[in-house]
This record gives C-alpha cells, structure tokens and sequence, in this order.
C-alpha cells in the first residue's frame, strides 16, 4: 500500500522507528522503539502524517464534526488537519486547570456532534479510550479513531468492544515488510520484533454486544499494565517488580526503633513490593536511618510508602513533604493524601515531589468501622487522580474504585483470618480483597509484626495474594 510506504518512509526519516535492544520504562526489554515526539521538529514530515491521517478517515467513509489529538504526541497531527482541511479541533486536557473555566477539554463544544480521535500509536488502546471517556462526559459521540501506526498488540480488538473502529494508516508488521524489502532492516529482526508482538498482545474478553467505556475489557497481568502508554513512572516501575519478584504484599512497618525497622527491611525486603513506613513515630530518628533504608530497598527490589496521610493546604503540606526533620521527598518514593482540602492538596505535593519523580496515591476508601467516607467522597477522589495523573498513580481504598489499568489500588487491613480487632479495625483476607474486590496490593503490618517467624508470615501473606492475583487473570499457579 502506497500509504503504508510513504508511513515507513515519514517514520525512518524522522528517527521515530529504530531496532535494536531497548529497556522500556517497565525495564521490559524491546527489540523495537517508537516515539513519534520528534515529529515536530521535521515540518514537512509532521504534514504529510497529517495527510495521511487525514486521508485514512476519508478512505473508510468517517462522519464527524470534529478532531482531537491524543495528548500529547498527537496534538500537533490534529492541529495541521485542523487548520488545513479546515476541521473544528478540541483539546483535550490531561489535568484540568484549578483556575478560569476548570475545563478538561477546550474549544468550542456541541453536544451531540461526533469527534474523531486522532492517535500517533495504538498498542493497548488505553490511552484513546481515555480520550474517549473524556470527550463523551462533554455530550460527544465518540465512534472511530485513526492512527497512524497499529501495533498490532491487541488495541484494535479493545477499542471495537468499547464501541470505537479503529482506521489505521499502516501497521508494524506491514512497516517491517516494506523495511525488510528495501534491505533497511534484516530478517532475523523482522521475526525477533513479531515473536515480541504475539508476546505481547492485549487481548479483549468476548462479550455479547458492545461495552460500556468505563468497563475493563481485559484484566491485564501487571507487567502488561507496566507497559500502558499512560503509565505512570512510579507505578510502572512497582508494577514490573512485582511481576518479577512474583509479590503484591506491602509490609507496613509501624515499629517505633531503627534498628528493628532496617532489620525487618532486610529480612523481609525479598518477600515484598512495598515497605511502608511511619516515620514520626520512630523514638531514635535520624537521616542516616532513611539513608540506610534505601540502600536496602534498592538491594532487594521495593518501594517506601511513607504513609503521612497529607491533609492541609497546598503550601503547608509542600513543605511538610519537601522540609522539616524529615524531608520526606528526598526518600520516600511513594506518599498519600486525604481529598478533604481539595485539589490544592495534590498540587501543593506535586511540586515537591514531580521533580524527583515521586508518586502520590490518595485515599479514597477506608478500612475502619464508622468512616465518614462517602460513595460521593470516593468519586470525587478519583476525579482528582484522573486530574493530577502526572503525579497520582492510585489510591488507598478497600476495592477497585477505578477501572483504569494505569492505576494501582492498596488496601490495608488485611489478615488471613477475617475479624477485627476493639478500635474499630475491619480485617479481610488476600483472597476477599485481590480475589473479590479487585484490589491490587495488600497491606499487612500486625498480622506479619506479631508472628514469632516473620518471615514466614510475610511469605504466607506473599503466596496468599499473589495466588489471588493468579486466580484472577484465570492461571493456576504451580505447586
């Protein structure tokens, strides 16, 4: 196909297509890389993928009133339809704005008008379905997409169940003949990347009629989520360790020494994904602590959660992160936040800890008897992570509360016999709580601290969960 040469051609002269040995940012190694960003600095190729978008549309009879551009990598292909076919162009936002209209999409919107998506790349769908979610909350109708490049890992067949055709301008395996014929890539790559691809495939679920957007229509493994374009660094990073560690336990250290802190860091750093920490009830604090409990999460694999719960204004709690005896930005990977002050909360956290490539998750659900949290409460917590994704990668809740793969659920008050205890503590097992409610990682503190072996406690607990997660994507696991 002409269309799919002159693709390939646009692709190679840009350096927007290379083969090789490449680490993606969930440390899963790809023989192919794709990154269509550096577009924008070759004109006239940045028009002719326009045209070629364009075109692609036009060839499979799309109606519609308006463009939108996947952000970010496709704004600028939407822009140049818009202004050359002379098409009404929307902008859809990643977060919205916490000043003037608060809008997630901007440009002139009527509701009941159709929006076609435009996208550079689709491997899992995910990030038009997005975009799809988004516009639709407008009043759009949202029916079809077009991309450029279709990887051809399952994102096609995703979208069609959510309700959106996908029209691409060529494929990966139909770019890697074109290469291979013109001698610019070599066989035994051509097969090395489609050996990768039927590794790699979303695969939807077969259902009866269309599905609704806001339902998953796959339940992926974690180390495919750690791959979704709209991944968050920090969540991919604990999405890929704990598949290669085979663990979603987080231990939650509430012991008030150092020294019995950094051993249960060894002891148990194997067995877990996450170790949490609270911090200001340590009676001998000191930074070589936290120094020292780095060095151990980095030799065995997990992440610190410093469980502060944040819950003040922006300025207060930016400096209750960044400064203070603690400075809890300059060590903890992961934090959280009560929604009660607002979205000031987020922003004020976000510019301490986005520079260091910290991640926030917010606590939307709790496990105590009486909580004041409403269903309203949850919602409005999830609308702020949507809003703030550049920073927040999930929440602190006692179930799935969003059905959005790229986030991570944690849910604390777990044991492996069920109960409670006098202070209004409600227990459930790994298997209620992976298994059930679809969480992703449970968090165990007494039930592993008041064990006489804890670390054979710990591996109950690891084996436990992770068997649920097993259960759950429909494997068995190995005895």
């Amino acid at each position: 196909m002409a269309a799919a040469g002159l693709a390939a051609g646009a692709l190679r002269e840009a350096g927007s297509l290379r083969f090789g040995d490449f680490v993606l940012k969930s440390g899963r190694a790809s023989p192919v890389y794709i990154d269509l960003r550096g577009l924008v600095s070759h004109p006239r190729l940045l028009r002719q993928v326009a045209d070629l978008l364009f075109q692609a549309a036009k060839d499979a009879g799309v109606q519609y009133d308006c463009v939108c551009g996947v952000p970010y990598t496709a704004l600028p292909l939407a822009t140049v339809i818009c202004a050359e076919k002379q098409v009404p162009m929307l902008i859809r936002r990643k977060e919205a704005k916490d000043y003037g209209t608060k809008r997630l999409v901007e440009g002139t919107i009527n509701p009941g008008e159709t929006c076609l998506i435009i996208e550079d790349v689709v491997t899992s769908g995910s990030s038009v379905l997005e975009t799809a979610e988004v516009l639709r909350k407008e009043g759009l109708k949202v029916t079809d997409a077009v991309v450029l490049l279709d990887r051809e890992q399952g994102g096609k067949d995703r979208l069609e169940e959510c309700g959106i055709h996908l029209h691409s301008v060529c494929t990966l395996s139909g770019v890697l003949e074109i290469l291979q014929q013109k001698g610019e890539v070599s066989v035994e790559m051509v097969e090395k990347v489609k050996k990768f691809i039927q590794g790699n495939v979303f695969e939807p679920v077969a259902q009866n009629g269309p599905a609704p957007v806001k339902k998953l229509c796959k339940e992926l493994s974690f180390s495919a989520r750690a791959d979704l374009p709209g991944v968050h660094p920090t969540a991919a990073r604990l999405l890929a360790l704990m598949e290669k560690k085979q663990t979603n336990l987080c231990f939650s250290a509430d012991v008030t020494s150092s020294k019995e802190l950094l051993q249960l860091a060894a002891t148990l750093g194997p067995s877990i994904c996450i170790l949490k920490t609270h911090i200001d009830i340590l009676n001998d604090y000191t930074q070589e602590v936290v120094k020292e409990l780095r060095t151990l999460a980095e030799r065995h694999e997990f992440l610190i959660f410093e469980d502060r719960k944040f819950a003040d204004i922006g300025n207060t709690v930016k400096r209750q992160y960044e400064g203070g005896v603690f400075r809890i930005a300059s060590w903890s990977d992961i934090i959280n936040a009560h929604v009660v002050p607002g979205s000031g909360v987020v922003k004020g956290l976000k510019e301490a800890g986005l520079p260091l490539q910290r991640g926030c998750l917010l606590i939307a659900e709790m496990s105590s008897q009486g909580s004041l949290i409403t269903a309203e409460y949850t919602k409005a917590a999830v609308q702020m992570a949507e809003d703030n994704s550049d920073f927040v990668f999930g929440f602190i809740s006692t179930s799935r509360v969003s059905n959005k793969p790229e986030f991570l659920h944690l849910t604390p008050g777990v044991q492996l016999q069920t109960g409670g205890d006098n202070l209004g503590q409600k227990y459930l097992s790994p298997k209620e709580v992976i298994g059930e409610k679809g969480s992703d990682i449970i968090i165990v503190g007494r039930g592993i601290l008041s064990a006489s072996d804890r670390l054979q406690e710990a591996e109950k607990y690891r084996k436990a969960a992770w068997e649920s997660y097993l259960s759950r994507l429909g494997i068995h696991a190995e005895d």
